[in-house]
C-alpha cells in the first residue's frame, strides 16, 4: 500500500514537472493541483478545489471558445472564452463569468497552466497542468 501511495504522488509531482505538448491541440482537459484563495485585506489561505468552489477538472476547448467541467462532474458548468491568444508558445484565455473575471496562462510545451480568478476583494489562484483530452494510453 505504501508503495501504491509513493507511485500516485510521484505521478502527480511528475506532472508538475513535465506536462503535455499542447502545441497542436484544441481541446484539452486540465487538472487543479493547487488552489490559494487571498482577500484584500492581504491573508491568505491554501485551499481544496472544492473549498474554493473550482472543479477538480475542466474541458478547454479552443475552436467553441469554451471552458467546461467534464461530463462525470456532475457539475454542469461552462463559460464562453472572450479572448483567446496563441502566441510565444502561451495560451491565454480570459473572460468574466458571474462577476468573476478569469485569466489562464498555459504553456504549449509543458501543459503547465496557471489560473487567476478575481472578484471584489477577493482573489483566487489555481495551478495545474493540461493534456490532451483525446487521452490515448502510452503504447
Amino acid at each position: 500500500m505504501n508503495r501504491f501511495l509513493i507511485l500516485v504522488l510521484g505521478l502527480f509531482a511528475a506532472a508538475n514537472a513535465w506536462g503535455e505538448d499542447l502545441s497542436d491541440v484544441d481541446e484539452f482537459l486540465c487538472s487543479v493541483s493547487r488552489v490559494i484563495l487571498c482577500a484584500e485585506n492581504g491573508e491568505c489561505f491554501d485551499m481544496q478545489p472544492w473549498e474554493a468552489d473550482v472543479p477538480q477538472f475542466v474541458v478547454v476547448d479552443t475552436k467553441k471558445k469554451m471552458i467546461s467541467t467534464t461530463d462525470v462532474s456532475a457539475e454542469n458548468r461552462s463559460t464562453q472564452i472572450a479572448t483567446l491568444v496563441r502566441t510565444n508558445g502561451q495560451i491565454f484565455l480570459q473572460g468574466i463569468e458571474a462577476d468573476r473575471a478569469f485569466s489562464f496562462v498555459i504553456d504549449e510545451a509543458t501543459g503547465i497552466v496557471t489560473v487567476a480568478v478575481s472578484r471584489d476583494g477577493v482573489s483566487v489562484s489555481v495551478f495545474g497542468a493540461c493534456t490532451d483530452a483525446d487521452v490515448k494510453p502510452a503504447s
